[in-house]
């Protein structure tokens, strides 16, 4: 599996910037077959990084209505990466 195929984007959240500028934690979405190492060799060799740990879960998709119509969001998961001290991702840099 290619690294840039398993990192599917960040998650943008007030929670996640939080984690960010706090314990220096990003998040991300990420491929659901990709397992924690393959994960942090991942972030560590696309953003040129060390990792210090990985902590992924599974989010379960939320039922909607509208009307008599019923519908689901898809499931994702999600890993929320911790870097080493001194090292930063920056994504919304400058804008």
């Amino acid at each position: 599996m290619n690294q840039y195929n398993i990192l599917k984007g960040p998650v943008d959240t007030e929670k996640s910037n939080l984690q960010k500028e706090k314990d220096n934690r990003v998040t991300f979405e990420v491929d659901p077959a990709a397992n924690r190492v393959e994960i942090g060799k991942a972030v560590e060799k696309v953003f040129n990084v060390k990792v210090k740990a990985v902590q992924t879960m599974n989010v379960k998709g939320k039922f909607k209505r509208r009307g008599k119509i019923i519908g689901k969001r898809r499931d994702w998961k999600k890993a929320t990466v911790t870097l080493m001290p001194g090292h930063r991702i920056n994504f919304f840099e400058g804008a």
